[in-house]
């Protein structure tokens, strides 16, 4: 098992954005590269396969989630955890989701995009404007590439 494959980026169909600090009239924000839950599963059934690894999820704090992701090495699960407070939109949902992937984060999983250079760009109510979204998505392809020699 090839745990360097853990690290490896993910192509741009697996990244979404949301949307970080933001001005006080909320027209413009920073565009923050995440990957989603489906995404990390996938990644750990590819490296590991889907019966040499598991995660759990407990109650943390009053309202957060805590995650751990186990991967088993010759019979032994070794476990990394992290946790996220639950969000004001779909608490339960969104804390295991957000558990997971801070989890995720632990073994390596998507790890690069924290790296990835900050973007201000134009919001539509707060969100991305989806005109926006293609010149994320070049950002992003322009960065792997730069990092990784890859797209």
């Amino acid at each position: 098992m090839d745990l360097g494959r853990l690290q490896e980026p993910f192509s741009a169909e697996d990244i979404e954005w949301r949307v970080g600090v933001m001005n006080a009239d909320r027209t413009s924000g920073t565009a923050l590269p995440y990957v989603t839950n489906r995404a990390i599963q996938d990644r750990l059934d590819g490296v590991t396969g889907p019966q040499n690894w598991r995660n759990e999820f407990e109650k943390w704090n009053d309202k957060g989630v805590k995650c751990g992701i186990s991967i088993r090495f010759d019979g032994e699960w070794v476990t990394k955890y992290d946790g996220a407070d639950e969000p004001n939109i779909e608490p339960t949902k969104g804390g295991f989701s957000d558990a997971m992937k801070r989890a995720a984060v632990q073994w390596g999983i998507g790890r690069y995009l924290y790296s990835m250079p900050i973007v201000w760009v134009p919001l539509e109510q707060g969100r991305i404007a989806k005109e926006t979204l293609d010149d994320l998505y070049k950002r992003y392809r322009a960065y792997v590439k730069k990092r990784f020699g890859s797209s």
